[in-house]
Order: structure tokens, then C-alpha cells, then sequence
């Protein structure tokens, strides 16, 4: 069984991983994808988690794939991550 309290955490390390790999702060992140930066802070952070049109927003602005980060989230914890 997959762990679903681990998946905002997850989530929040692909965020962060993929904007660094843009070079990319979390203001100007924010900004291109239309958002606030304390909300991004709250994703990275995995105390918030996206909707599916704020995936689709910074899958855009960071010129990602929205299914790029549900494959970090899988890798990270598989249907037998119980932690």
C-alpha cells in the first residue's frame, strides 16, 4: 500500500528538484506560472498540495511534463512504500 501522507512531500522535492534544474528562483517560478511565492514555498515544502490545474501551471512554466512530477511522486514511494 502506497503511503498518501508521504505524496505532498513528494511532491514538494520534484518541484524543488525540477526548478533548480531551471535555474529558476521561486519568485520568478511563481510568477510564470501565475501563482503567489509563499504558495510556492508551501508546495516545496509539502505543506500544501496542487490542484490539478496549478500542476498543469507549473508543469508549464517550467516547460515539464504535469506527468513528470506524478513519476517523481511514484518513484519515491511505490505501491509497497508503507513509509
Amino acid at each position: 500500500m502506497r503511503n498518501y501522507l508521504q505524496i505532498p512531500s513528494s511532491f514538494g522535492a520534484a518541484l524543488l528538484k525540477t526548478r533548480l534544474a531551471a535555474n529558476l528562483s521561486q519568485e520568478v517560478l511563481a510568477d510564470k506560472a501565475g501563482l503567489d511565492r509563499s504558495y510556492m514555498s508551501l508546495l516545496e515544502r509539502g505543506k500544501r498540495q496542487p490542484s490539478v490545474k496549478v500542476l498543469f501551471q507549473l508543469a508549464d512554466a517550467l516547460n515539464v511534463s504535469p506527468a513528470s512530477f506524478l513519476a517523481a511522486i511514484e518513484e519515491d514511494c511505490p505501491l509497497d512504500c508503507e513509509n
